[in-house]
């Protein structure tokens, strides 16, 4: 309190602090001791300041200046971490505010909920579209180019016309509830007539005229509602976790709370991830206690769809208890407006800063290179697990490794930043990715020679590529997680504010939508020049290789430039510290506290202070 005051110019203190702190006397208010009618004259001091009257308590109340003088003095309390004189403190429960705890735990819970139906969700559209009759991996590339970009092109449209004419309560609900109906509808009606609802006799026809090379988007019209269920999965994750979720939790926490309690989240995500995992699972094992005949895929999916439905209703509980009981933070009105970016501008943007052009190559790098593994992988896994169930019950363990590796990651990657720096932890995940992504293709192309090595340890060419290919995806993903974001995010806050903005705003715009698509552009080139996936692996291995050298060498580039713009930075600081004028207080003869500073002016105002 005493440095505050002192930094501040409101106070000079002798270096006694025994008489300090009978002048601060607690039982007297700030405003009674600096603005008392007569000198306080305790131990001999007395506090006298140029051109501050005495003031006697006036019907009117206190001019301006005293007032800015009294906020000044009460602001310096309140950085010192105290309350302000006059407010009572806060409750609190193992040292936090009993306010922010009703906050936190709810909006902790739903990140749970949100993120465990989305493991369920994400595992079980890669076994609708993937295992399905006259479907393959194959089709991966094309649903996401032309089915699930433009469905999200138009839902954000329509969000952005339905935020303008509905309330934030209205606006989540009427997005929410309709993802909850249609899952819930896909596992009791949907799925059980697909057989019925399909044009397969069509798509059959079509593909005879056409060929083998169109296998991939003649499925999509084949199979339409697991398609639809695909993007609504997709959809999910994009929608309810960024727009939703992080637009509420950024409504009602403050930046301080946000800094404590954002990192929490990221790692009891990675806890659902860990849950959801085993609830595939086990749905996924039900088959072997049904008896011939029945569909055990129909069972469990309804079983899976049935937590997700709860899981839903339980979001849109905890969303209505929060605004129900908790109270809102007070926001400035004043924001500063993103700038809106078109695509030519945003490219053009990219082109003139080679600091996020680097910046980009490290977002397009990651999409496309993770794309390019993952449906060769899973390719891969349909040939070795042919049946919904098994694949399910692959993928449910597939969702809990990489929620412990990615627990474990987030755990160390403080310690790897701490110790090596950013270079090292922004390199780190185009260096797992290339390792696995080597080992994994060359089980694919050089597996028959390496077939009587990898049967001794009970493993065929197929499963070790399948193995291999799920560790590729393990580490990866929580690479990306825990190391590949942060430094992405950290190395926005060396720029200057304009840099940063509009940096951001063209990554957003051309960068992510790019990276996502990216892979997918690649593959379907890929299987309609050389006829199937299997048949292009050579190729996308060598692309793959490319463009993971390509990261690395964005990552050391930017990594000396970051590097770079934080010596700058400090410099900046310590010139700034360095240049601050501190005004020297002395005692005056007659025991008062004097201004010693060759700066100072026998006429200065409390308000210059």
């Amino acid at each position: 309190m005493e440095a505050v005051l002192q930094t501040r110019g409101l106070l000079s203190l002798p270096p006694h602090p025994t008489r300090v702190r009978s002048l601060l006397n607690p039982s007297q208010g700030l405003k009674h001791r600096l603005f008392a009618s007569k000198p306080l004259g305790l131990n001999g001091l007395s506090l006298s300041y140029k051109r501050v009257p005495s003031v006697v308590a006036k019907p009117n109340g206190l001019s301006p200046k005293e007032k800015s003088f009294i906020c000044k003095a009460e602001a310096a309390a309140a950085a010192d971490g105290q309350p302000l004189f006059g407010e009572t403190p806060t409750p609190k429960f193992l040292g936090i505010e009993l306010v922010t705890l009703k906050k936190i735990i709810p909006l902790g819970l739903m990140f749970f909920c949100i993120l465990f139906n989305y493991t369920i969700l994400r595992d079980t559209k890669d076994v609708l579209v993937v295992t399905a009759k006259g479907s393959s991996a194959e089709i991966i590339p094309f649903l996401k180019t032309w089915v699930n970009l433009p469905m999200a092109v138009g839902f954000m449209l329509l969000y952005t016309k339905l935020a303008n004419v509905l309330s934030k309560k209205a606006l989540f609900y009427t997005v929410i509830l309709p993802f909850i109906a249609f899952f819930g509808a896909f596992g009791f009606l949907l799925y059980p007539l697909s057989n019925h609802i399909h044009p397969e006799a069509l798509a059959d026809k079509l593909l005879a005229v056409l060929g083998p090379r169109f296998l991939g988007p003649l499925a999509i019209m084949r199979i339409w509602s697991f398609c639809l269920f695909y993007v609504m999965a997709e959809l999910w994750g994009s929608v309810v976790i960024s727009v939703l979720f992080w637009g509420f939790a950024n409504q009602i926490t403050t930046v301080e709370e946000a800094k404590r309690f954002y990192p929490l989240f990221g790692l009891g995500a990675n806890i659902a991830l860990i849950f959801s995992g085993r609830t595939v699972k086990y749905f996924s094992n039900l088959r072997q206690n049904l008896g011939p005949g029945v569909d055990g895929w129909a069972i469990s999916l309804k079983g899976m769809m049935s937590i997700v439905v709860l899981m839903g209703l339980a979001i849109c509980f905890l969303y209505w208890w929060v605004n129900k009981f908790v109270p809102l933070p007070k926001r400035s009105k004043k924001k500063k407006e993103k700038p809106k970016m078109g695509t030519r501008e945003s490219l053009k943007f990219l082109v003139s800063s080679k600091y996020i052009r680097d910046l980009a190559t490290l977002v397009v790098a990651y999409g496309i290179s993770i794309n390019l593994v993952e449906v060769t992988w899973k390719s891969k896994l349909k040939a070795q697990f042919p049946s919904p169930n098994e694949y399910s019950s692959f993928m449910g363990d597939f969702s809990t490794a990489t929620g412990i590796a990615t627990f474990t990651m987030m755990l160390l990657s403080q310690f790897i930043f701490d110790k090596y720096g950013w270079g090292v932890a922004a390199g780190i995940t185009p260096t797992v990715l290339l390792l696995s992504g080597v080992g994994f293709f060359s089980l694919i192309l050089f597996g028959g020679p390496l077939g009587p090595t990898l049967a001794k340890f009970g493993m065929t060419p197929l499963l070790a590529a399948v193995y291999v290919g799920a560790l590729q995806n393990i580490f990866s993903k929580s690479a990306k997680y825990s190391l590949f974001d942060p430094c992405k995010e950290m190395a926005y806050i060396p720029l200057d504010e304009d840099t940063k903005v509009k940096g951001k705003a063209a990554i957003d715009v051309v960068c992510n939508p790019l990276g996502k698509s990216g892979g997918a552009l690649i593959q379907q080139f890929m299987i309609l020049t050389f006829g199937s996936l299997a048949n292009s692996t050579p190729y996308l291995g060598g692309i793959l290789l490319v463009i993971v050298l390509a990261w690395l060498s964005a990552a050391k580039s930017l990594d000396s430039q970051f590097t770079e713009l934080r010596r700058e930075e400090e410099l900046e600081k310590e010139m700034e510290r360095a240049a601050v004028k501190i005004p020297v207080m002395s005692e005056s003869g007659n025991g008062s506290l004097a201004s010693g500073s060759a700066e100072t002016s026998e006429t200065s105002t409390p308000s210059n202070i």
